[in-house]
This record gives C-alpha cells, structure tokens and sequence, in this order.
C-alpha cells in the first residue's frame, strides 16, 4: 500500500482530507453575504469622506479668496486657476493660495466651479459664488454644496447648491 490509498477490487480508494463541494459553495456563500453587506457600506463611507472634503475645500476656497482680496486689492480672484500656481513666485494672475488640484476644478469626486457674480467699473470682481457637484451623484457624493463671498457654505440633496438653500450646520 501507498500513503492512504487502499485497493479494493481493483479500484483505488483515496482517503486524503479535502472539502466538498458542498463546504466550499457554503463558504463562498457566506464570503458572498459578508461582502454584500460590506461593500455598501464602504461605498457610503467614501461618499461620505468625499462630501466632508468636498465641504473643506469649500472652505479653503472661501479663505484664499479673503486673502486674495486682502493682499492684492483688486477684489476677489477672476477664477479658481487664479487663486492656484506656484506658491514660491505669487502673483495676482497665480496667487498660489490653493493647491493645483483643487484650482483645476475636480478634487475628491466632486466638481468645483467658480463664477464671478458681480465686477467694479475696472472689471474687477467683486461677488463670486462656488458650486461643488459630485461628479456621479449617488457613487461620488450625494449632496451638492454652495459658497459665495459671504463664507456661508449651503447644499442641497438633489440638484446643484445656490443662495437661498440651507446653510450647514
């Protein structure tokens, strides 16, 4: 005899531990339940982490268009690239205030656009507004964000943020 084989009537018995396939369809079932239940969860936790970082760039926003205004008076930045660029050589055309992925418009899965509202009679502006839209709603973010010169940061659940939506709390 060899190892665990036995011969009976010329047929060979193998007695070597392994699992069924009934065992192994169990424990990918419940792998399969685990995920099931892990994966939204994780999803809405990122979605989550996107808003709260999306509501901090707002922020950040808010706080380098102050300075802008401050240190170059001029009024407020033209836009967002504006208020990016090389913090080693500012200018008013680069002020470098904000980092270059958050002056090109899209950070975190969100979308940031900034407008100018209103300008002096020399075309400077005065009154800006900043919206953040998740890129996909649902899978990036589920809420929508607005700022403008005032710092308010106000959003909305189900279309792109403005003035008159609810200030966060």
């Amino acid at each position: 005899m060899e190892g665990s084989k036995k011969f009976v009537n010329s047929r060979t018995i193998d007695n070597s531990a392994g699992f069924s396939l009934l065992e192994l369809l169990i424990v990918v079932a419940v792998i399969m339940i685990i995920a099931g239940i892990a994966i939204p969860n994780f999803i809405r936790s990122k979605m989550r982490a996107n808003e709260a970082g999306a509501v901090s760039n707002m922020r950040t926003i808010a706080t380098a268009s102050v300075v802008y205004n401050t240190t170059y008076g001029v009024g407020f930045a033209p836009s967002l690239p504006a208020l990016g660029g090389d913090p080693s050589a500012p200018s008013a055309a680069q002020a470098g205030l904000i980092d270059s992925v958050l002056s090109s418009g899209v950070k975190n899965g969100y979308i940031f656009s900034y407008t100018v509202t209103a300008s002096d009679a020399n075309g400077n502006a005065q009154a800006y507004s900043v919206t953040a839209d998740p890129i996909t709603p649902g899978t990036t973010g589920d809420r929508h964000f607005y700022t403008d010169q005032t710092a308010v940061i106000r959003d909305n659940l189900t279309t792109t943020a403005g003035p008159s939506d609810t200030p966060l709390q």
